[in-house]
């Protein structure tokens, strides 16, 4: 008979079973913040339940993400020159490799923020990563490059924060950024050179595809009349079988035809430096405006022009994200605010179902995995709730670290992103 002692080491040393769903991207498989895997953990502090942590070095907010057992982060050494993917084994936490996988001169940014703020895309071929300056860099599975595409030369005030997305053959990245300028003012005194794009609209704003397998340009999208932003695009099915990119900025929301970049639909919703990245459920894509207005603004997808007027279905201003991405668990959406209060609302109208405080500073994203939804707070306190009609907090479990990074789910581990340290929950 095995003891209670030797079973647990034996739990110990087993090997990662290969059951469990990769984290592909920014929010996961697609691109919502929802996990398939069961019997996670959902309790934990440093002494218990941390199956490792690794240091990483440099600096990035990009999260972990997650292919066949490898983890991915990118940052940024040398005070932002040298841009650097990173990856670990996701049983043992080592660090497999870490290359340079290019050089860029550091623009402003804002403090909050990285130069290596977007979080890479995954596949079979390897990895597809964005840093500040604009440029996308693909490496293979042992760390090599395979191209760059530097067509967009980025700036904006804030730095770059969006994340690509892999639609088909096609990696698609927003830039979303404001003029340059050779020396950026202080608040409030700002040169209007330097508020276009960022507090004046503009039209140059990109939504930019490249071939995943050569790097090359497929096509260059124009928003029209924006503003600076940060959020991640998504995908979603037609009725008639297509596929539309979804892509929301500052002052607009809007789709777009993936196989040659057409605008094919817009909505006005004003506000500049929008960062929460949307949600899609029961036909609707959720948003967050930006600054001036800040509004929950739901959309009716599948309409073509400006239908401003036709298919806002409709907009809420209590509980508005400023940061962190919205979270749709029909027939519910959850919204948590830079100051920890979370808002749960009825996602046909609107109307505050409940809205209760957690506590804490938050950027990071929430994640509904098992059966619950898992915050994460800057200062290192994940609140983990039941969703539904009432408020119920099932744990509090604290890390040493400052938190940014969105979780990441997989092969039956949660992956945490510290300034310092990724740990491995499991």
């Amino acid at each position: 008979m095995i003891t209670t002692l030797r079973l647990c080491c034996l739990i110990l040393v087993l090997p990662l079973t290969s059951d469990g769903d990769d984290w592909p991207r920014f929010r996961g498989p697609g691109g919502q913040g929802h996990s398939n895997e069961k019997n996670l953990p959902w309790r934990w502090s440093p002494d218990e339940g941390v199956a490792w942590k690794t240091d990483i070095p440099g600096v990035g907010w990009s999260s972990p993400v997650v292919w066949q057992y490898r983890v991915v982060v990118t940052a940024t050494t040398e005070n932002g020159r040298s841009c650097r993917i990173v990856c670990l084994d996701l049983e043992s936490g080592n660090i497999l490799w870490n290359v340079e996988a290019l050089r860029q001169v550091p623009k402003r940014k804002e403090r909050k923020n990285s130069y290596a703020t977007p979080t890479p895309a995954l596949g079979a071929a390897g990895v597809y990563a964005v840093f500040g300056n604009g440029n996308i860099v693909a490496v293979d599975w042992d760390g090599k490059r395979r191209w760059l595409n530097d067509e967009v030369e980025f700036y904006s005030r804030h730095g770059l924060g969006a994340s690509p997305l892999i639609v088909g053959n096609l990696l698609v990245m927003p830039y979303d950024g404001s003029n340059a300028v050779d020396k950026a003012g202080e608040w409030p005194k700002n040169s209007r050179e330097e508020r276009i794009g960022w507090q004046i609209p503009w039209d140059q704003a990109v939504v930019l595809a490249v071939d995943i397998r050569t790097g090359k340009t497929v096509w260059k999208a124009r928003r029209g009349q924006s503003r600076i932003a940060h959020v991640t695009p998504n995908v979603v099915d037609l009725p008639d079988g297509g596929q539309q990119i979804v892509s929301a900025a500052g002052d607009v929301i809007q789709g777009f035809d993936p196989q040659n970049g057409k605008l094919v639909w817009t909505v006005y919703s004003q506000g500049e430096g929008v960062t929460p990245s949307f949600a899609i459920g029961d036909g609707l894509v959720f948003t967050a405006s930006g600054f001036e207005k800040s509004t929950v603004r739901t959309v009716r997808l599948h309409g073509e022009g400006d239908v401003t007027k036709t298919h806002i279905a409709w907009e809420q201003r209590k509980g508005v994200p400023s940061e962190s991405s919205l979270l749709y668990l029909s027939p519910y959406l959850y919204a948590v605010t830079n100051g920890g209060v979370v808002t749960c609302y009825r996602g046909q109208t609107g109307e505050l179902v409940w809205q209760e405080r957690i506590g804490g500073q938050h950027c990071a994203s929430p994640v509904y995995a098992d059966g619950r939804i898992y915050f994460m707070s800057q200062e290192g306190e994940s609140a983990v709730i039941q969703p539904g009609a009432e408020f119920e907090v099932l744990s509090r479990n604290k890390l040493p670290g400052y938190f940014q990074a969105s979780m990441a789910v997989s092969q039956g581990s949660l992956l945490l992103r510290s300034d310092k340290t990724l740990y491995c929950i499991r």
